[in-house]
């Protein structure tokens, strides 16, 4: 069982969007209960450069409720969804796939780089930023050859795996750029009035979503496009749903709150046991 975001602090002003939000999940194949503390405050471009989303992960023990540890959320929450992004990548991509494009240059572009360059091969590494000076610096600091591109079109075109961690409100990537049989995991614009796919993109792509619940709450892509949800991941997964691989596919992302309890447990026993 988990819950997604329960909303506890939502406010709009006049500059920007505030948000605290609480994750609760408890998961008994892990026997791990946690919840996970995250704000995310949009940031005028000319701010001091304060992260736009923080988090701390609270692990707790689940017979007596006692307090394990606290933990940098931010961290935990970088590597669980690069992680499940790869899983709906080794599903959904064709076993040609040789090119690999990110949009965005974010903290969660540097995460989803280091986990698909060790679990898949590529020929070439694209991205894209609507900042150029921080796609460059991404391509100057991360190990590997990446190419900057100038434009979202460049940068897609023939991709054969697309990843859009960005903090877009309206649809940067479209379909007529992505190539038939291509995979993309949209990660990005998390509220259900903030989109980064147009509407050609998810008419002509089987969607994957990570929650169906979630998903038709929160997901701008979803219901703005009026997508219809072809299976969750964790369907994919349990094979109860196939995996259309062969098809042009689209894997929203939201985030579950289990997901950041099981990493919270992993990092926690690993720790207990000194390793």
């Amino acid at each position: 069982m988990s819950f997604h975001h329960s909303l506890i602090f939502n406010e709009f002003s006049l500059f920007a969007y505030r948000f605290l939000g609480v994750m609760p999940a408890y998961s008994a194949a892990e026997d791990a209960l946690a919840t996970k503390l995250v704000t995310f405050y949009e940031r005028p471009r000319a701010a001091p450069a304060a992260p736009s989303h923080q988090a701390t992960v609270l692990l707790l023990e689940p017979r007596s409720g006692a307090l394990l540890a606290v933990m940098d959320g931010n961290v935990i929450t970088a590597k669980r969804t690069a992680a499940v992004s790869a899983i709906a990548t080794k599903f959904l991509k064709l076993p040609s796939s040789e090119v690999l494009c990110i949009l965005g240059a974010g903290v969660q572009a540097y995460s989803h780089y280091e986990v698909f360059t060790e679990q898949f091969s590529y020929k070439e590494v694209r991205i894209w930023n609507r900042t150029k000076e921080n796609a460059q610096k991404f391509a100057d600091t991360v190990a590997g050859e990446v190419r900057v591109c100038s434009s979202v079109q460049e940068a897609v075109t023939g991709a054969d795996v697309i990843i859009t961690v960005t903090m877009a409100t309206e649809p940067i990537l479209l379909g007529e750029w992505v190539k038939p049989g291509a995979h993309v995991n949209a990660v990005g614009a998390s509220r259900p009035d903030w989109r980064e796919l147009d509407d050609q993109l998810l008419a002509q792509a089987v969607l994957y979503v990570d929650s169906r619940e979630a998903a038709l709450k929160e997901s701008g892509d979803v219901l703005l496009s009026g997508a219809q949800i072809f299976a969750e991941l964790g369907e994919v997964v349990a094979g109860v749903k196939p995996a259309l691989c062969t098809e042009t596919t689209v894997f929203k992302s939201l985030g579950l709150a289990v997901e950041d309890a099981v990493v919270a447990k992993l990092v926690y026993n690993s720790w207990a046991s000194g390793k």
